[in-house]
């Protein structure tokens, strides 16, 4: 028994790192791609903050869909008048999804 409530207790410690750390990545990559010149994980810049995105569409499974699709190839209305620019193509595919992904689970 104390042996499985070791294991289990390291096993939350890797997942709760590995997050930490794929967390930092996607923070990276959002830096990178020009993300963070128009939003901030906690508070509104040009375009919406992150965690009020994800506050937004929590519970919404098609969420992901939704906000890949606009990412690429940007919009207006959903926050205000300001526009968002399309990110496709100079933003690979595989990166948006994994941005949205990272902010989804703010």
């Amino acid at each position: 028994m104390q042996l499985l409530s070791k294991s289990l207790l390291a096993t939350a410690f890797l997942v709760a790192t590995a997050s930490a750390i794929a967390g930092g990545g996607a923070e990276a990559l959002a830096q990178k791609s020009g993300c963070l010149l128009c939003h901030s994980v906690d508070k509104k810049v040009l375009g919406p903050a992150y965690k009020d995105v994800a506050a937004k569409y929590k519970g919404d499974k098609t969420a992901e869909a939704k906000l890949i699709q606009k990412v690429k190839a940007g919009g207006s209305g959903a926050w205000g008048d300001m526009p968002m620019p399309p990110n496709s193509p100079q933003v690979k595919d595989e990166d948006i999804k994994t941005l949205v992904q990272w902010v989804l689970s703010l």
